[in-house]
């Protein structure tokens, strides 16, 4: 997303919005692995609020992500 950055004098500079992403470790319960996920602030959220089980299933079936892109950890 593209905005602006506006000072004190009302001058506009072009500015982006980034996604709030960054990378963490999970413990996946149900295969007994640790696992890692690029995720946004939102993403910890809803892992919180529902669990790390059903918030995977929910984003591959949804198109969010796919079981090739998570990673296992050792």
């Amino acid at each position: 997303m593209v905005g602006n950055n506006v000072s004190h004098s009302k001058r506009r500079t072009k500015r982006t919005f980034d996604v709030n992403l960054f990378t963490k470790k999970f413990y996946y319960v149900e295969e007994d692995c640790w696992i890692s996920l690029n995720i946004s602030a939102n993403g910890l959220r809803v892992i919180n609020k529902v669990g790390l089980d059903a918030a995977l299933k929910n984003a591959v079936a949804k198109g969010y992500c796919d079981w090739k892109n998570i990673r296992v950890i050792g």
